[in-house]
């Protein structure tokens, strides 16, 4: 009985860990790659220089994967992806800073370059002329239903001066 509830369960667990390898390696279905840990690039490491604040630093490489707890002074930035089956590409970068919070050094996988680099914008400016506006939406309304802005009420004369009201009585002497 017990030889029986082992080949079972030992035919099972067999069963299982093929119909995952057969499920995971179908042929012909896509599967999406999952880019794990900070996106690094060559032109993010070109960005940076000695001297620079932490501040500047997350700003170009965002916040890192890992900060040591021992050695709070280094940010440590994984990054790993698998295209569609292919061999796993890992890359790693440290950021070391000195006492004063600034970059003192660079270690992995990049290297910066020894001049300056500059990002080129990605925005483009586009000049919108101006609009020759001769009549409002509402005095456009109006004017289809024929009320073209004649406003019957009296218009007051600002230079006039005030009515008596009346509320003085005036006795000849």
């Amino acid at each position: 009985m017990r030889s029986v509830f082992f080949c079972i369960v030992l035919l099972s667990n067999v069963l299982l860990a093929s119909c995952s390898y057969i499920l995971n390696n179908l042929p012909g279905v896509y599967t999406i790659p999952i880019q794990q840990g900070n996106i690094i690039d060559q032109t993010m490491i070109d960005q940076l220089r000695p001297n620079m604040t932490e501040r500047q630093v997350l700003y170009i490489l965002g916040s890192p994967m890992l900060v040591d707890t021992f050695h709070q002074k280094r940010w440590d930035y994984l990054y790993s992806n698998q295209p569609s089956g292919e061999d796993r590409q890992q890359k790693r970068v440290s950021i070391l800073f000195n006492d004063d919070n600034l970059v003192a050094g660079i270690q992995g996988d990049f290297k910066p370059s020894s001049t300056p680099v500059v990002k080129p914008s990605e925005e483009t400016t586009v000049d919108v002329p101006k609009r020759d506006v001769e009549l409002t939406m509402w005095q456009k309304i109006k004017g289809v239903f024929g009320f073209d802005d004649i406003d019957d009420s009296p218009k007051k004369d600002p230079d006039a001066k005030p009515a008596d009201s009346g509320s003085q009585i005036k006795t000849p002497l």
